[in-house]
């Protein structure tokens, strides 16, 4: 680790864990992020009420944080310090929430223009992001976020289920 390293690293406030979601890497970024949340979860909202949609998107959101800044931490340790920004944690909680409530409704792909089930879309999507987050071969995309939101709408998921 060189020695500029550790002067690099910005000291973390515990609201971080939410703000970085309101914040984002362009329009492009925004509107995927919001495309995908006004497609797979007015559906959901619909069914739960706006106030639990709230609750599980933010728990997404925490959850995508927590496991970035490990995965971030990690980085840092071998000298690579970037910036997390956008929603994309809660919405792939969402698109999770999504293929559970919903699995068998049908999604058309754009490229290539064929239907899809939802869950099989959800679980191609999120081998995807295993896959390059494993492979380092989307560099800026925080894939491992994407996955920490997943996990932790899958977990509020199964724990709302056993109550």
């Amino acid at each position: 680790m060189s020695p500029a390293g550790p002067a690099l690293i910005p000291e973390f406030q515990l609201w971080q864990l939410v703000t970085y979601s309101f914040l984002h890497g362009g329009t492009f970024h925004l509107f995927v992020n919001m495309f995908a949340m006004w497609m797979f979860g007015v559906q959901i909202e619909n069914l739960w009420g706006s106030r639990r949609f709230a609750f599980y998107f933010f728990v997404c959101v925490i959850g995508a944080a927590l496991v970035q800044l490990v995965v971030a931490t990690l980085a840092a340790e071998q000298g690579d310090v970037y910036p997390t920004v956008g929603a994309s944690g809660g919405v792939f909680g969402i698109l999770l929430a999504f293929g559970v409530l919903f699995p068998n409704q049908r999604i058309m792909l754009l490229f290539p223009p064929i239907p899809l089930k939802a869950k099989w879309f959800v679980i191609l999507f999120g081998l995807f992001e295993l896959g390059a987050g494993i492979s380092g071969s989307s560099a800026g995309v925080a894939h491992f976020a994407h996955l920490g939101g997943m996990l932790f709408g899958l977990l509020l998921l199964l724990l709302w289920r056993r109550s």
